[in-house]
């Protein structure tokens, strides 16, 4: 397996070479005025043949009519979403319903590792508030 990566503070590759080489495109990023919609129609068209959208980003980075529209018209294989636009999602919603879209309800922080990470940070914060 080959990984690649985009990251503006490290060496890596571009987001256009990324988006055409990648069988799976995992989203880390902050929402912020040029990272929102960064998956959209544009760019789902820059993408290698039929790639999996991983976001554990913010639901606001990809635009969710787009995914949709790829997801129903095969340019996208699946998407895996920890978070969505909007949040949380109805029952009803198109995505919870695709057969190729898995969604899970904003738990990717759910491991025993993450979970006692921010339990160390918070009690930090609290000591040195108050020392």
């Amino acid at each position: 397996m080959r990984v690649i990566y985009c990251d503006k503070t490290k060496e890596g590759v571009d987001l256009k070479t990324l988006l055409e080489q990648s069988d799976y495109i995992s989203i880390h990023v902050p929402l912020q005025n040029d990272t929102r919609h960064l998956i959209n129609k544009k760019s789902i068209g820059e993408m290698k043949k039929k790639p999996v959208i991983i976001n554990m980003a913010r639901g606001e980075v990809v635009d969710s009519a787009s995914l949709i529209s790829a997801l129903r018209d095969g340019s996208i294989r699946g998407a895996c979403l920890d978070v969505t636009e909007p949040e949380p999602l109805k029952g009803d919603d198109r995505l919870v319903n695709m057969k190729n879209c898995i969604v899970v309800p904003h738990i990717g922080t759910a491991t025993v590792e993450c979970r006692n990470a921010m339990a160390k940070l918070a009690a930090e914060n609290i000591i040195n508030h108050f020392v």
